[in-house]
């Protein structure tokens, strides 16, 4: 698996964040999807991470997209985790978890001393906040520009 920063150019991240957006959607209500679209992600504050099968860096279109996460920077120490993905057809391959590790030592390299995430309340969302839990992270109130909201879970990390 090769993870790198990514310029959101390849249509195989253009396909997967519409499938993210899609199922945000369909699971919870508009007030409360705050997935970001490719013009969201792309916002200077944003860095973009990708997964890729091994043998397929050169991200042709041959190559296969395994997940993708991003990290958005509140401030110099803190910041929130954003569009952790993984296409369906490549879940249960350790491809979260990979990306999680590897954002959270891309975070610690850049000197964050708290990261943040929100996800969904419901039992789609389950999985994530399982995975989230099981690297260190604990349920805390809104932050940033959150409010209350029984459709959302809000998680931080010290790092």
């Amino acid at each position: 698996m090769h993870i790198i920063v990514d310029d959101l150019t390849h249509p195989a991240i253009h396909a997967l964040l519409e499938e993210h957006l899609a199922d945000m959607r369909a699971t919870s209500p508009p007030e409360s999807v705050h997935a970001l679209d490719l013009t969201g992600l792309r916002h200077p504050s944003i860095t973009f991470i990708s997964a890729w099968e091994q043998g397929s860096l050169q991200r042709t279109l041959q190559g296969t997209l395994l997940g993708c996460i991003a990290i958005k920077l509140l401030d110099a120490q803190q910041a929130e985790i954003k569009s952790m993905r993984t296409p369906k057809a490549a879940r249960g391959k350790g491809t979260a978890k990979q990306l999680l590790k590897h954002l959270i030592a891309f975070a610690e390299q850049r000197g964050i001393r708290t990261l943040y995430l929100e996800t969904g309340s419901m039992a789609f969302f389950e999985p994530a906040r399982q995975l989230y839990l099981s690297h260190g992270f604990e349920f805390c109130g809104p932050f940033a520009d959150y409010t209350d909201d029984p459709n959302s879970c809000f998680m931080t990390r010290t790092l």
